[in-house]
């Protein structure tokens, strides 16, 4: 079972042709094993998962405050 999903150091590749985004990420099971796979997304989703990305963003900074 997966326990969760982390990005590889690898950049992301957009293929013009499926107008697919793919992100390398690691796969973490709840046995401690993992393996890498891709994760593709639609241009919907890649603009929703900015858009969240950014929210995430916003949010940190607010928490940490004036530096």
């Amino acid at each position: 079972m997966i326990g969760y999903a982390t990005p590889n150091q690898s950049d992301l590749t957009y293929d013009h042709d499926t107008q697919r985004g793919s992100i390398p990420i690691t796969l973490h099971h709840l046995d401690e094993t993992t393996e890498s796979t891709t994760l593709v997304l639609t241009p919907g989703q890649v603009e929703r998962f900015h858009s969240q990305l950014s929210r995430a963003l916003e949010l940190r900074e607010r928490e940490l405050g004036p530096q």
